[in-house]
Order: C-alpha cells, then sequence, then structure tokens
C-alpha cells in the first residue's frame, strides 16, 4: 500500500493519499488548493491514477484543493451528506463505504466542530478531520458547531474504535504527525472529563481567535471558488 502525509506549512493542514500501489487507483483526503502541483508530481511520479478526492468537512482555514484536482484529473468528490458544498458529486452518509480496488473506507458522521464533520475509518487508521486532533480536540464555535455533538461524535464513536488504531488529523500545530486512539485516550487533555458538562465547559471558554481565512474559505469551499 502506498500512504503518504502531506503537510501545508501555512495552514497546518494534514493531506493524505492512499493507493494500492504504484500504477494503481489513488484517492486523497483534505488536499489544499496551493499544494496541487504536489499531490499531481506525486501521482505522476508514481503513475497512480486519481480517481477519489475527499473532504472531511468544510474548512474555515484554507481553501480545498477538491474542485481544482477534478478539474486537473477529473476524480470524484465526495463529502458528507450534510454538506452546503456545491461541488460534491457524491454525498456519504453515515457507516457508507468508499472503495478503490482493494482499499476501503467507512464513513463516520462526527459532528461538533461543523454540522458536516465526517471522520474516515481504514482498517487500522481513521481520518479525523478536525474533530479529534493530537492532544486536542477541534473547535466547536462555528459553522454550525456543537461541543454536546462533538462529545458524542468523540466517545461514543472515534474512541470505540481498537485502541491501537492510528490517528490521522486534518491539522497539528505542535509537530504530531499520528498517534493512536489509545493514547489519546490517556494523554489528550480535553478527554479527560467525567460528564458532557464538562465538556462543553471547556470548549465554551477556549476563547480563540477565528481564522484569518475563514470569511474567504468557507463560501469559497461551499461554492467551489479559487483565488
Amino acid at each position: 500500500m502506498i500512504f503518504n502525509q502531506f503537510f501545508d506549512e501555512i495552514s497546518f493542514t494534514f493531506t493524505y493519499l492512499i493507493s494500492s500501489g504504484k500504477g494503481r487507483e489513488a484517492l486523497i483526503i483534505d488536499p489544499v488548493l496551493e499544494k496541487t502541483n504536489d499531490y499531481i508530481l506525486f501521482l505522476k511520479k508514481l503513475d497512480l491514477k486519481l480517481v477519489k478526492v475527499i473532504d472531511t468537512h468544510v474548512h474555515a482555514d484554507h481553501i480545498s484543493g477538491l474542485k481544482e484536482l477534478n478539474k486537473q484529473t477529473n476524480c470524484t468528490t465526495i463529502m458528507g451528506d450534510q454538506s452546503k458544498s456545491e461541488v460534491i458529486n457524491i454525498r456519504v452518509k453515515d457507516n457508507e463505504k468508499i472503495k478503490i480496488e482493494n482499499i476501503e473506507l467507512t464513513a463516520m458522521f462526527t459532528p461538533g466542530h461543523t454540522d458536516c464533520s465526517y471522520s474516515f475509518f481504514m482498517k487500522d487508521r481513521v481520518f479525523t478531520g478536525d474533530t479529534l486532533l493530537i492532544n486536542a480536540t477541534g473547535r466547536t464555535d462555528f459553522q454550525n458547531g456543537n461541543p454536546i455533538d462533538q462529545y458524542h461524535s468523540l466517545f461514543e464513536k472515534i474512541l470505540k474504535l481498537p485502541e491501537q488504531t492510528l490517528v490521522y488529523p486534518a491539522h497539528d500545530y505542535n509537530g504530531n504527525k499520528v498517534c493512536t486512539i489509545d493514547k489519546q485516550k490517556k494523554t489528550n487533555p480535553r478527554l479527560q472529563v467525567s460528564s458532557v458538562e464538562e465538556y462543553v465547559s471547556i470548549m465554551k471558554n477556549l476563547k480563540l481567535d477565528h481564522p484569518k481565512m475563514m470569511k474567504i474559505a468557507i463560501p469559497a469551499n461551499i461554492k467551489g471558488l479559487t483565488f
């Protein structure tokens, strides 16, 4: 299997490319527009055919490369069925399968960071978008985010996965690249809570600045605009 983790230094976004092998089909998760050429070069180097591209949610801190990759490769664009995006070919539902050759991902509806957030589980790993970050969780104060929903997404879905499942988030701001469910249960400070009320209190008191790109990125990602 080919698995590559790209990183955008401006938005601190991780993008993931998965394929069965050289010369085979590939899919990409959470692409960044400015990194499109990097993805295309990687695909060409390994003679890969990009057939599907997924966004875990409508991003607020960068413009997605989803539409541009569709334009250049004619790949199928995918998001969860709650997404407001107008450039999606397929809208998946909770527990629906996404397949390319012998690669299979299971869609998991994990709202909270946004009302359209999905995670994607594949055998030994899960792509958590902004729902579960390494030693943090995604903010819940805009895009119809909801800390109660996120608590249930975390504790009733993601953290129920096998403990050695690898966690691959859409962002990291501290140099982390991967962790496990087990380690996050033990060390993630936002998961050391005894009730939904305690989690809600933490999330409502983060007092974070809004992403600098928010006013541009959200409408651009819904409409499929580029600048």
